[in-house]
């Protein structure tokens, strides 16, 4: 069984930061591509970034020159530095996994922890 757990989101006014951190459980020996998505009320759920295993991000364009992406592919976790935040930026934000080995094999398929919310209001 996979468990990703995420922690770090909060109330922050706009134009300061958060740090999202969100660990794999101890079973999995590898990740293939880590990410955060988000979702705001009444709105789907969206890609905030991504790193594969080899350190290639990808970033939504609302996002780009703000967040940052990084993982520790040793401990298997990943966070998100979000700086110059905004009201819009406003959501829940999932840590996703795709792709990962257990001593059983590989699953190609997704995971999600449980979300974590982001206020940015003043």
């Amino acid at each position: 069984q996979v468990q990703l757990v995420e922690s770090g989101g909060g109330l922050v006014q706009p134009g300061g930061s958060l740090r999202l951190s969100c660990a794999a459980s101890r079973n999995i020996f590898s990740i293939n591509t880590m990410g955060w998505y988000r979702q705001a009320p009444g709105k789907q759920r969206d890609l905030v970034a991504t790193i594969t295993r080899g350190g290639i991000t990808n970033y939504a364009e609302s996002v780009k020159g703000r967040f940052t992406i990084s993982r520790d592919n040793a401990q298997n976790t990943v966070a998100l530095q979000m700086n110059s935040l905004k009201p819009e930026d406003t959501a829940v934000y999932y840590c996703n996994l795709r792709g990962h080995y257990r001593a059983s094999g590989y699953y190609p398929g997704d995971y999600w922890g449980q979300g974590t919310q982001v206020t940015v209001a003043s």
